[in-house]
């Protein structure tokens, strides 16, 4: 029954069952437009308007972040279906493995809890590293529970069903502590969250013509894991790709981990040619400062692509305008490309777009003020792509300004 309803919702989204060849056509919906109609009068506004009628195609410059998230499970074939059909040129797949070593499509190994049905299921709930506990009022202890993907082999994981990533973390039952979607998404699309494995994600991708941006994460469990190593790990995430039929220049595997990355720069050089560091320095290090010399350091260890979070790329000017930052400046002086992460993860923008936007807040008044960002992306900084929890807006914005 599963079955029929997911290829039902392939067929409600527009998604041909066979790879369509050439110039894809998308389907943006009426986001986009929502969004231009915020924007201040200005040239760009006048430029975006004029493309409302399309036609738009697929673009690698949309970047299906987690498939669609905004509305549908995440890491789900219905979000990443609903994702190729708002013309995501490129798709990603968290990578983390199960208790018996499988790869599947999670953001991380320990979010089962907040992103799956896993309480729902109290045999297997059972299993979880910290089992549910219920908040207490009285103290005002928060309720507490952590579920893995290394908690369960593959065939159990297979049961589960993806719904909207949240949790009420005041809650007294299981019931209650599932019930915390963001009022800002929707649970309209979230009763048939098929779960997949990263192979299966692959083969998907493959099958609609789409490129891959698999993400290798970091274990919750201890490396190596039962004889499973991190260099084993990394590995097996290319020969899945290679299986399912991956060109090297199809892919674009990604790590937050900069051993991985040099991992496949010296053992999978095609694939690690283009390889991408997601680089959180600028969080994780206190006394990080972007230099062209840490820069060029990237690039001297083989590291062609980063991808810092979307507010280390822009700043304002003296005029307070939205502009390429110090750190883009010095990664495109250093020959790093570049791909931001992530448009549309914040909600409304009314109150300055909180951690995404935290370096032009004062600039972020409204929904709106998003194309004004991706415009400064695009022409200032010169992203080779933008991760986006809607990706119909990047694909929008990517046939407007013919990228």
């Amino acid at each position: 029954m599963k079955q029929i309803v997911t290829s039902s919702i392939a067929l409600l989204i527009g998604v041909s069952s066979m790879a369509m060849a050439g110039n894809e056509p998308a389907q943006v919906g009426p986001r986009p437009l929502y969004l231009v109609s915020d924007m201040e009068n200005s040239p760009l506004k006048t430029k975006l308007e004029s493309c409302s009628n399309g036609p738009f195609h697929r673009s690698d410059f949309s970047i299906g972040h987690r498939g669609a998230a905004m509305q549908f499970p995440e890491h789900t074939k219905e979000s990443y279906l609903a994702a190729i059909a708002m013309g995501a040129g490129v798709l990603e797949c968290d990578v983390t493995f199960t208790k018996d070593k499988q790869l599947v499509c999670r953001h991380s190994q320990s979010d089962l809890h907040t992103t799956t049905d896993v309480l729902a299921h109290p045999e297997l709930a059972k299993k979880c590293t910290v089992p549910f506990k219920p908040a207490n009022p009285a103290t005002g202890e928060d309720a507490q529970v952590e579920c893995r993907t290394s908690d369960f082999t593959l065939a159990e994981f297979k049961t589960l069903k993806g719904k909207m990533d949240g949790a009420n973390p005041k809650a007294t039952t299981v019931e209650e502590y599932m019930q915390g979607t963001p009022g800002w998404r929707t649970d309209l699309y979230s009763q048939t969250g098929t779960l997949m494995t990263h192979a299966e994600s692959a083969a998907l991708f493959k099958q609609y013509g789409v490129k891959v941006t698999p993400e290798l994460k970091s274990a919750a469990v201890e490396m190596p894991y039962q004889g499973f190593t991190q260099q084993m790990y990394a590995q097996k995430l290319i020969d899945e790709l290679k299986q399912a039929g991956f060109a090297p220049e199809q892919a674009f595997v990604q790590s937050f981990n900069l051993n991985d990355v040099k991992y496949w720069i010296e053992n999978e050089p095609k694939f690690g040619k283009q390889a991408v560091y997601l680089d959180d320095r600028m969080y994780e290090q206190q006394d990080f400062v972007a230099s062209l010399e840490n820069m060029k350091d990237l690039q001297k260890q083989g590291v062609n692509i980063i991808a810092p979070p979307l507010y280390a790329l822009i700043e304002l000017d003296d005029n307070k305008q939205i502009v390429a930052s110090n750190y883009a400046k010095l990664a495109k002086q250093a020959d790093l490309d570049i791909i931001a992460w992530t448009l549309e993860r914040s909600g409304p923008l009314a109150q300055g777009g909180g951690w995404y936007y935290q370096s032009v807040t004062e600039q972020i008044k409204r929904d709106g003020d998003m194309m004004k960002v991706l415009d400064v992306l695009a022409k200032d900084v010169g992203v080779l792509g933008v991760f986006s929890d809607w990706p119909s807006t990047v694909t929008y914005y990517a046939n407007c300004m013919d990228i």
